[in-house]
Parts: C-alpha cells; sequence; structure tokens
C-alpha cells in the first residue's frame, strides 16, 4: 500500500475520503489458482469478514494459525478502477470486534490466507475459501506503484486473471457466492 499523494484528490473526496492522513492506496491483482507450492508458504491466516450491508464497510477477524497476535480491523474501502482503491483502517481489541461482531448486519465470508514468498523475493497471498465457496481459491499480488503492477508476470499455478472482474472480489463472493463457472 502506498500513500495517499499520488491520487486525485477530488477523486478521493468524491468516494468520501476527505482526508490524506487517513487513506491508503491499495493497488493490486487477482487470479484464479490452483494449490500454491507449500514450500512457499511462511504464513497461514484464517479470516472471518463481515461485510456491512448497505455500506462499503468490512469487519475483518484475522488470526495466525499457530497461534499469535489476531489482527482484528474494520474497514472501508472504495475502488478507483478495478485493480486501485482507497482504504482507512480502524484496529479494534476482541471487545470492541465482538460488540461490532454482535451489532452489524451483513455477508459473511471465510478463508484461509497464505502468505508466499516466491523465489524472486516478492510475496503474495493465496486465498482458499471455506463454507459456501469451498473450492475457490485466488491469488493476490499487491503493489507500491502502477507501473509495478503492469509489469508483474503471474506465477505458474495462477490460471486465469479477475482482476477486472467485480464478481470475485469479497463483498460480491460473501453476497452472491461463486460466479457460474467460476472454480
Amino acid at each position: 500500500m502506498s500513500s495517499l499523494g499520488e491520487v486525485d484528490a477530488a477523486a478521493a473526496a468524491a468516494l468520501g475520503f476527505l482526508k490524506a492522513d487517513y487513506v491508503a492506496v491499495e493497488r493490486e491483482r487477482r487470479w484464479l489458482c490452483r494449490a500454491a507450492p507449500r514450500e512457499l508458504v511462511t504464513e497461514t491466516w484464517t479470516i472471518n469478514d463481515l461485510y456491512v450491508a448497505g455500506t462499503q464497510l468490512r469487519l475483518r477477524e484475522a488470526r495466525p494459525l499457530g497461534g499469535g497476535s489476531p489482527r482484528l480491523r474494520f474497514s472501508r474501502k472504495a475502488d478507483l478502477d478495478a485493480s486501485t482503491r482507497l482504504i482507512t483502517t480502524i484496529y479494534l481489541t476482541e471487545s470492541e470486534l465482538r460488540v461490532l461482531a454482535a451489532a452489524l448486519s451483513g455477508d459473511r465470508l471465510r478463508k484461509l490466507r497464505h502468505r508466499l514468498r516466491l523465489p524472486d523475493g516478492s510475496s503474495m497471498s493465496v486465498d482458499e475459501f471455506q463454507g459456501d465457496l469451498d473450492g475457490l481459491r485466488l491469488v493476490e499480488a499487491e503493489f507500491d506503484s502502477a507501473e509495478a503492477l503492469a509489469a508483474f508476470r503471474p506465477p505458474e499455478f495462477a490460471l486465469r486473471e479477475v482482476t477486472d472482474d467485480a464478481r470475485y472480489t469479497g463483498a460480491h463472493l460473501a453476497a452472491h457466492g461463486l460466479p457460474p463457472g467460476g472454480a
């Protein structure tokens, strides 16, 4: 993620992001994929997301497998385009997460996230979805610049790019399930 500095402030304001100090730019590409080679996995997290009904808000509970400190957060995201979005996040305590999870309604999504370190030194993550989306795997790569995003070549286990297909965003998958012919 990078700072808002390189994004048009008027576009950010139009999406409801009025204070540049509190906004990060997230650039990513996504592909349907086969299982990632286990030797590339550096850590695995269980993730439970709640996409709050009628909003661009997401409540996330991320816990590392094998123990460790969780990452509990409440985020707002808005897309500038298919691969670039603005995001702002509040980190939460366990009790705050419980209060919000009980008070808010929306669509839920469960997955395992495997962080990878590729031979070239770059990092990616593979999400293995659970529940109704069992069998769906997406690999994501994040970038610090638009140039790096455009120049990236996916690993061999990436099958078909779905960055431009809104049906493969977390919010859409949580609300509508797997696209026809998707996995």
